[in-house]
């Protein structure tokens, strides 16, 4: 039942006969610039992830920060200076055209979105791969715990919160967490689902009143789009790739590239081939 909403409220024809669930078939409707919304229920099943991209004198710092705050920036894959395809990631991805929307900042201000990053590229970026939860979601949607943001086709709430993350360099900020609101039944078995995916954030960091962790209004997204809680549920919180991009502004750096929000990078891996059991 799942499926069909998300089919129902997707304008799905950019993907043809095909539909959303080969991760090839939808990079290359990406990379033709058919496509640049959020990748949340796109190839459900393969793991997708958060992108960030910058120059080589930064790379080692923002490596060890990503080591040293390990839910929010669980890394995936680490290019070599310069090399745009990522053959570990799939058999044609070209980190270069094949993210729906990306972000361009110059030191720390955004200063463009666009569809390929063609044009800016030179042998001296290192692209970086972090999990994304976008990942375990087709595994608690498969035990049947409905996702709202997903049934209605928007993109996942997110927030920056009073949690510090461990700097490194030039890099440090608070933690963004991404909002699932959940019956209790489900927020608890969603807890031990997640929890088998820590390359992908793992489980949770909190549930329950986001004011502990510093969110005044659930309303009031930082990222992505609100989604009601209703009288019967529960907000639960999980870490979130968009933390790095949070460090990145404040770092002021001279030149970065990002993912926008929700459009992620599908890769071949299969999500299964992440989970620990």
């Amino acid at each position: 039942m799942a499926t069909e909403q998300i089919t129902l409220s997707y304008d799905l024809h950019p993907f043809g006969p095909l539909g959303v669930t080969d991760p090839s078939h939808v990079r290359s409707v990406i990379r033709l610039g058919q496509w640049g919304g959020h990748t949340s229920s796109l190839a459900p099943g393969f793991v997708q992830g958060n992108v960030v991209i910058l120059e080589r004198c930064y790379a080692d710092d923002f490596l060890r920060y990503c080591l040293r705050n390990p839910k929010p920036c669980p890394v995936l894959n680490v290019s070599d200076p310069g090399a745009p395809i990522l053959t570990k990631m799939g058999k044609d991805i070209d980190i270069r055209t094949d993210v729906p929307r990306y972000r361009m900042w110059r030191n720390g201000v955004l200063e463009a979105e666009c569809e390929n990053i063609l044009n800016v590229w030179s042998k001296d970026l290192v692209s970086f791969l972090i999990g994304c939860s976008f990942s375990f979601e087709q595994a608690l949607i498969d035990e049947g715990i409905p996702l709202r943001h997903v049934q209605e086709g928007r993109n996942v709430a997110m927030y920056e919160t009073n949690i510090p993350t461990v700097e490194a360099g030039p890099f440090s900020g608070p933690m963004v967490v991404s909002m699932r609101p959940m019956k209790t039944s489900d927020a608890i078995r969603a807890i031990q689902i997640t929890s088998r995916y820590p390359s992908v954030h793992g489980a949770p960091i909190h549930f329950g009143s986001p004011s502990e962790i510093g969110i005044r209004d659930l309303n009031a997204t930082d990222y992505g789009e609100s989604i009601k809680v209703l009288p019967n549920e529960t907000p639960v919180f999980w870490a979130c790739g968009v933390t790095p991009q949070a460090a990145i502004q404040r770092a002021k750096l001279p030149f970065v590239i990002t993912h926008s929000p929700g459009a992620m990078l599908i890769t071949d891996l299969r999500n299964h081939s992440l989970a620990s059991f």
